[in-house]
């Protein structure tokens, strides 16, 4: 098997399509200054006076959203008491689950200790939110403890429903032919284990996506552009059948980006269908059945890699806090304002990351404007002014289109296209956009966590 390391560049013969040297890069990058200060951990702070308040503001979960919601809460007001309410010790760098899954990174790579990023001065109660309860301004932990606040941020993430797809267990994962990037650190080890005998001895491989919101809607393409590259560069691509299956009538939300994967997959050999929804799964007889808009297909796989479907937790999914009606009522996802990101019926609370319920915005970097936003504007509410944060559905998703090439899809609720980098082309594929997203978005996304990057 071939050897896999974080320094997979791409054949020369690829990088004009960027249209820009490594060093002409880097003077961009240094213009901006923020990307390269942030990953140092440099970046200036925000200057700003701190709101006196004696409130009791508590945070339901330690992953990114709810730590980066700390860091600022605990930098804008004085002498508030802040509180954090999550079991997890160890901190996932979720983003870099598709390239644990690859052999690009390993699962150490991921990890992080939550005690590290925590601030010092917040109170951490180590143990589950089980029950929101808005009205009496409560929420119930795992072990019963009943927890007062006068304002709430919910960011508990999203939960992985894989035991709705009949026959799917997670123990599944890593065996007869199965792998899902998702499911964890070990989850997409055994992902990366699982996909390497197939790339030896190929056969038909089958790639989902379900039919509910998800976090990282870009995964399931990662998935199986890299794992092709990765078949390819093993010469073994001859034995390989690709199919990727999806939910919907759409590769890709984004119009731009839907075009970019569909010719891609074309140009790869990578065959495609619409509105396919994982509806079951035989691990014994490698099968894998389909709700389609004409009943139902089934297929033989040699491997399959499954996503999902997502809703939000049971804690929130059960509570007044989720939304009653509409587009989002069945996942049971938060209700909250789209873009002030404060509850629509309860004004003491908010929300931010996988667990709203908002058209887009379940990635890394829409945590990075959320959070912020949040905590903004909650401080807002406590200093009784107006609110001033606004997000526009900002998401962002490094498309790895193999190895050593990505493109950057970053947009808004409108789906339109929001660079950050005008100068550069981020529709085409680029070792820029790989380097960045192996070497640069990991110290970001933990400085992000610090309070270090500015809105």
């Amino acid at each position: 098997m071939t050897d896999r390391t974080q320094n997979v560049e791409p054949d020369a013969s690829r990088r004009p399509a960027s249209g820009v040297s490594r060093r002409d890069f880097l003077k961009t990058v240094g213009a901006g200054g923020v990307v390269l200060a942030a990953g140092t951990g440099l970046a200036p702070a925000e200057a700003r006076a701190a709101v006196r308040t004696s409130a009791h503001i508590v945070i339901v979960g330690a992953g990114a959203g709810g730590i980066t919601a700390a860091a600022k809460l605990n930098r804008w007001l004085d002498g508030a008491r802040l509180t954090i309410i999550d079991s997890r010790r160890t901190h996932v760098y979720q983003p870099g689950l598709t390239l644990v899954a690859n052999g690009i990174y390993q699962r150490d790579e991921v990890l992080a200790d939550n005690a590290d990023y925590i601030p010092g001065e917040v109170n951490w109660i180590q143990a589950d939110a089980a029950e929101f309860d808005p009205e009496a301004s409560t929420v119930v932990t795992s072990t019963g403890q009943r927890v007062g606040y006068d304002y709430l941020i919910v960011a508990t993430g999203c939960h992985l429903d894989f035991a709705a797809i009949e026959g799917m267990e997670t123990r599944l994962i890593g065996r007869e032919g199965i792998g899902s990037t998702y499911y964890g650190p070990d989850g997409a080890h055994a992902t990366y284990l699982m996909s390497e005998k197939f790339i030896e001895t190929g056969g038909t491989a089958l790639f989902t996506i379900p039919a509910t919101p998800l976090k990282c809607a870009g995964a399931p393409v990662k998935a199986a552009f890299l794992t092709e590259s990765r078949m390819r560069e093993a010469g073994t691509r001859g034995k390989g059948e690709y199919l990727y299956l999806a939910s919907s009538g759409s590769l890709f939300g984004q119009p731009d980006f839907r075009d970019i994967v569909r010719n891609l997959f074309e140009e790869k050999d990578i065959h495609y269908d619409y509105f396919h929804v994982l509806k079951a799964i035989d691990p014994g007889a490698r099968t894998a059945t389909f709700s389609t808009q004409t009943g139902e297909d089934t297929y033989k796989y040699d491997y399959i890699h499954v996503v999902p479907p997502m809703r939000a937790p049971d804690a929130v999914l059960n509570s007044p806090l989720a939304w009653q009606e509409g587009n989002f009522a069945s996942g049971g996802w938060m209700e909250v304002d789209k873009h002030t990101l404060q509850h629509r019926r309860y004004p003491n609370v908010f929300g931010c990351g996988d667990v709203v319920g908002t058209p887009v915005g379940k990635t890394a970097a829409s945590v990075k404007y959320q959070a912020p936003i949040a905590a903004e504007n909650l401080v807002a509410l406590i200093a009784d002014k107006a609110f001033e944060g606004h997000y526009n559905g900002y998401t962002s998703c490094p498309l790895v289109t193999g190895l050593g090439t990505a493109a950057l899809a970053e947009f808004n609720y409108d789906f339109e296209l929001t660079p950050t980098f005008p100068l550069i082309d981020e529709t085409r594929e680029s070792w820029i956009w790989w380097r960045f997203k192996v070497s640069l978005f990991k110290p970001y996304y933990f400085s992000m966590l610090r309070g270090w990057i500015p809105v």
